[in-house]
């Protein structure tokens, strides 16, 4: 069993008074997660799943009464899939406020209407939790440094999803399930999307230009489609933890880029599974572009492991000198350029150096790029 991070977390957050809401992309491993924590506990617990339709008409408008009498004597109250509850916001308060010796944990594959749905009534009464696929630090925990190591090319070509790394014998066979069936299966179910065409296009164009700065413009040109439709649609795909946006960073020099964005996948394995490819990284042109994708995606997850708030950026200006991204965590800006290859020379422009002298500056390869994931 890989231990999950975030487990420990959430032990320390039980009977606190509060609702535990955990989000994340499908077959992430919440499920698996809350139901290892609450067999661990030993208390009587009730599984909901959302996707169920009586449990959705048993939940819609629960009074705190018909809610006691759902729970029973169990302790803890576990609602999957969640988002798919009309006004489970409402509901999740009342278990809060009405039923104070109930812990109630909900969890979504998807921050679309959850986040939405809960964000005012639940004020003051959540503890908001993320999971993503599996991380770095989560393999180096559960089997070792130097396994991790020599997996990194696969992870990089297959990703981190948890059945993708528990059955590498069929890790091409399930990543393609996975790009196929659930990466859209939230955004599907929205009314916004009624081009599901348009949608997988537009994650094949983000795919081609990973690494690249993005332009809205020249997406909209390329999927045949209107920028506001794009943009919208990239946001929702952000929402659905598909992917992540980083923008341009900018705070006091004049020739600096303003605007303009990079875009990320959360998984490199999906991200090769929408443009088919799953050649070794020897073989393909864009292993410096996977290697930036599974850097910053592992930083972030790490950030999070540590319970960090981080922001990020990329660094360019109008005479085209470039830094891959920037961190900015704890009131310090940290610099990276990332290159697959240890042999590869790094100068950092002395536009940036010079106009923040207190930021950090570290070149990632394969040699260091551990000591800022562990």
């Amino acid at each position: 069993m890989i231990k999950r991070a975030l487990s420990q977390r959430l032990k320390e957050r039980f009977f606190k008074g509060k609702a535990l809401i955990i989000l994340g992309p499908r077959q992430a491993g919440k499920s698996t997660m809350v139901q290892e924590l609450l067999e661990e506990r030993g208390e009587p617990w009730l599984f909901l799943n959302g996707d169920e339709a009586d449990v959705r008409s048993l939940l819609e408008d629960a009074t705190s009464t018909k809610l006691k009498s759902i729970a029973g004597a169990n302790k803890i109250v576990y609602i999957d899939e969640a988002q798919r509850i009309p006004n489970i916001g409402l509901c999740l308060k009342l278990f809060t406020d009405q039923l104070k010796d109930i812990q109630v944990i909900a969890t979504g594959s998807s921050s679309l209407e959850l986040s939405s749905e809960i964000r005012e009534p639940l004020t003051g009464r959540k503890y908001e939790f993320y999971l993503y696929p599996l991380s770095f630090k989560e393999m180096v925990d559960h089997h070792g440094l130097l396994q991790e190591k020599r997996e990194i090319e696969n992870r990089m070509i297959y990703g981190y999803y948890p059945e993708v790394v528990t059955k590498p014998a069929e890790s091409r066979e399930l990543i393609r399930l996975l790009a196929n069936s659930y990466l859209y299966k939230d955004l599907l179910m929205l009314e916004q999307i009624n081009k599901p065409h348009l949608l997988e296009k537009i994650v094949k164009a983000l795919a081609l230009q990973l690494g690249n700065e993005v332009s809205s413009t020249e997406l909209s040109n390329m999927v045949d489609a209107d920028k506001k439709t794009v943009e919208k649609y990239i946001d929702l795909l952000e929402k659905a933890f598909v992917l992540f946006q980083v923008p341009a960073f900018s705070r006091n020099v004049r020739n600096e880029i303003k605007k303009g964005k990079k875009v990320y996948f959360y998984d490199c394995g999906i991200r090769n599974a929408v443009i088919g490819n799953f050649q070794l990284l020897r073989s393909r042109p864009d292993a410096g572009a996977l290697w930036e994708n599974f850097f910053i995606a592992e930083r972030k997850k790490f950030q999070q492991i540590k319970n960090r708030d981080a922001s990020y950026y990329f660094w360019r200006t109008t005479q085209q000198q470039e830094i891959d991204f920037i961190e900015e965590a704890e009131a310090k800006l940290t610099a990276f350029e990332c290159k697959w290859s240890p042999a590869v020379k790094v100068n950092f422009p002395s536009t940036f150096t010079q106009n923040y002298p207190q930021s950090e500056a570290h070149k990632i390869s394969t040699d260091n790029f551990s000591d800022f994931l562990l």
